[in-house]
């Protein structure tokens, strides 16, 4: 329903259409790009959790939204999407390696493994010194809002 509503109180081109997420909402972001390719023509998120059924925050949510049906989990977890077929053009994705997340909840070398085996191409920055805080996605987000518009332009 949000497309809908910024194309009816926004001058947006429908065809032009980007995603972008911080920790779920980067999740979230990958998935939904994942799942319709040919809607957005970019997505990048900024520590997202890629594969939350492989992670205790993600196997929680999973479970109480979904019972335990671990196959269900599978059409909401970016990594598992990879594996079973899905594809998208290009990803950009940012981590801060202070992040304290990282290794438990997060886990980008899940994600880069799947796009390498799948021929994904991904760009994954690990920022140093930095944690999932605003401050780290203030800090990155021009980058993010450039590599966006050189997509949408094409």
């Amino acid at each position: 329903e949000l497309p809908g509503l910024i194309a009816e109180h926004f001058p947006a081109d429908p065809a032009r259409q980007s995603v972008l997420g911080h920790s779920m909402g980067g999740h979230g972001a990958l998935t939904m790009a994942l799942r319709r390719p040919n809607h957005y023509r970019a997505a990048s998120a900024f520590s997202p959790i890629v594969a939350p059924s492989q992670v205790p925050w993600g196997i929680k949510a999973l479970g109480g939204y979904l019972g335990d049906y671990p196959e269900a989990w599978r059409k909401y977890d970016a990594v598992a999407l990879i594996e079973d077929g899905a594809r998208f053009s290009d990803f950009l994705v940012d981590y801060g390696d202070a992040d304290q997340f990282l290794s438990e909840q997060l886990r980008p070398d899940l994600l880069e493994r799947a796009c390498l085996q799948a021929r994904i191409p991904l760009t994954l920055h690990r920022q140093t010194g930095y944690d999932h805080s605003y401050y780290f996605v203030s800090t990155f987000m021009e980058d993010h809002m450039r590599w966006h518009a050189e997509r949408l332009k094409a």
